[in-house]
């Protein structure tokens, strides 16, 4: 498995969806944050009857994308129905639940990606799995907000049917101090191992106070792409 064959595989399931889920037609494309993102827009990029679109960022990354691009930018706010969201994913199960917000966006992907009439996952071979938690091993995003980090660690010990294995406040690499959102949260990553019932979890995790957001997206996508090593294309529906 070499790093040339996980962005081809990027490549490959971006181009894919696009080719087959953004028409003229369309009138506003949500775009998803990540690095399987870049060759979504690469491919938009690529089709000049694609340029009339508006298009909805879920981040900064991704605004930045849609802007350098010389592509039509606009907001949840100015449009709230959306044709297609395309987004990637840390992992996903059989049933096309994902875990997502290795970014710390889950907040604004979940907004977008709800606001779509079909929501689509682009990701490489590494990303498919039996059951979340089995494969991407740095635990379920939690955006929070800050002054409840605490308690809410204490309460994902304490209150949840599923017991964590760990749960830590995600710390930044190039700054002192934890990660912040977009929204001026912080995140905890809790890994729980294998997760039989994602909904629950979800439900449990957003009666918490202070909870602003949970990067597990249950019964959302329609349709998850996987470029996969060999140059194929495993597309999974539900």
């Amino acid at each position: 498995m070499s790093s040339d064959s996980i962005e081809q595989g990027k490549k490959l399931a971006a181009y894919r969806a696009v080719d087959e889920y953004i028409s003229p037609n369309h009138k506003v494309v949500g775009i998803g944050s990540g690095s399987t993102v870049v060759y979504v827009v690469e491919r938009i990029l690529q089709k000049p009857e694609l340029k009339h679109i508006v298009y909805i960022p879920t981040s900064f990354q991704s605004k930045i994308l849609i802007l350098e691009g010389g592509l039509q930018l606009g907001s949840i706010e100015q449009y709230p129905e959306i044709d297609v969201t395309i987004d990637g994913a840390d992992e996903v199960d059989e049933y096309l639940n994902a875990i997502k917000g290795g970014g710390a966006c889950q907040f604004q992907e979940k907004v977008v990606a709800e606001a779509a009439h079909q929501f689509v996952i682009v990701a490489d071979f590494r990303k498919k799995s039996k059951q979340l938690g089995t494969g991407w091993l740095k635990g379920v995003p939690i955006e929070v907000v800050p002054m409840t980090y605490k308690s809410i660690l204490k309460a994902i010990e304490t209150k949840l049917s599923l017991k964590p294995i760990k749960a830590t406040l995600r710390m930044a690499i190039n700054k002192a101090g934890p990660v912040v959102t977009d929204n001026g949260n912080f995140v905890i990553d809790a890994h729980f191992g294998a997760i039989e019932d994602p909904q629950k979890l979800l439900t449990e995790l957003k009666l918490l106070t202070g909870v602003y957001e949970v990067g597990l997206f249950c019964n959302m996508a329609e349709k998850a792409y996987f470029g996969e090593e060999n140059g194929s294309v495993d597309i999974w529906t539900k």
